[in-house]
């Protein structure tokens, strides 16, 4: 089981932190990235809208051959991705756990910016402790 790559994007669809972990997924540019988060903001915007029940959130999980994407959903619209193996089963409670370093490391931080690009050293060393180098 590997966890592959964490991304955070804003509830505009702006890619604000991107880390990769294991080996496995194509190295892209930051350009790259950026159209990556805005083109699965939209997914997820479209499958909020597309449910069959009015209270859906959009896609939680999103599935390959190779690997998988899981999202969690904030109550501000901010999603935390998590890419993954297919045999990871952790992921949820995972980014619950990243989420809870975001609120403390980044969101109580007066010197951070909503919306804008995370570079805190706290919630960088909170990830490191959390995920370390992607083997699990």
């Amino acid at each position: 089981m590997a966890i592959f790559g964490l991304w955070v994007i804003n509830k505009a669809g702006g890619l604000v932190y991107q880390r990769n972990f294991a080996d496995g997924l194509a190295q892209l540019t930051s350009n790259e990235y950026l159209v990556l988060a805005g083109t699965l903001h939209g997914i997820h915007a479209i499958t909020s809208r597309l449910s069959p029940t009015a209270s859906s959130s959009g896609a939680h999980v999103i599935e390959a051959e190779t690997f998988k994407m899981t999202i969690l959903l904030t109550a501000t619209g901010t999603k935390f991705v998590l890419l993954t193996s297919l045999a990871e089963h952790s992921a949820n409670a995972l980014l619950q756990k990243v989420y809870e370093a975001y609120a403390d490391a980044v969101m109580k931080n007066p010197f951070h910016t909503p919306e804008m690009p995370i570079r805190s050293e706290g919630f960088d060393t909170r990830i490191t402790a959390l995920i370390g180098t992607g083997q699990t």
